[in-house]
């Protein structure tokens, strides 16, 4: 009775950039997040990075913090100040895990810090998470005056 209102669209996969300069730790965590469901793209750099997200506006961003050509903080920096970038969530992923860091990262608005090598349980629970409570607030395209009746 009520096929009739079910919809033959499925949701699309998240999309997550994954941006380290370490082959084998992209194509790791490419791997286990293509696993779960997500769409994933990649870059071997900073400057790649930027300009791929620019290109595929992704849903959540894994950033390595050292990395040739330009940095996961610099690159960071120059989403905060993008206007369609700059609410992307990011997760910086990253061996270095010192307060310093931390901190430096933290000042252009981070969602969450994992370190290497990393706990995939812990990475796809922040991951999760994150995209939930993206999907619960409004989005701002369409946020706009409301009437009343």
């Amino acid at each position: 009775m009520f096929g009739a209102f079910k919809s033959n669209k499925k949701a699309a996969p998240a999309r997550i950039l994954v941006v380290d300069d370490e082959p084998d730790c992209i194509s790791i965590i490419q791997c286990r997040l293509e696993w779960c469901h997500y769409e994933v793209i990649t870059a071997s750099n900073g400057e790649e990075g930027l300009r791929i997200a620019e290109d595929k506006n992704p849903d959540i961003v894994l950033l390595d913090t050292h990395m040739p050509v330009m940095d996961g903080c610099e690159m960071l920096e120059r989403m905060r100040k993008h206007p369609i970038l700059k609410d992307t969530p990011v997760i910086m992923v990253t061996a270095l895990c010192d307060r310093q860091n931390i901190a430096a990262a933290s000042v252009f608005g981070i969602a969450d810090y994992v370190t290497k090598p990393v706990d995939f349980t812990n990475l796809l629970e922040k991951i999760s998470n994150i995209l939930g409570n993206r999907a619960s607030r409004p989005s701002k395209k369409y946020i706009g005056k409301t009437t009343t009746a």
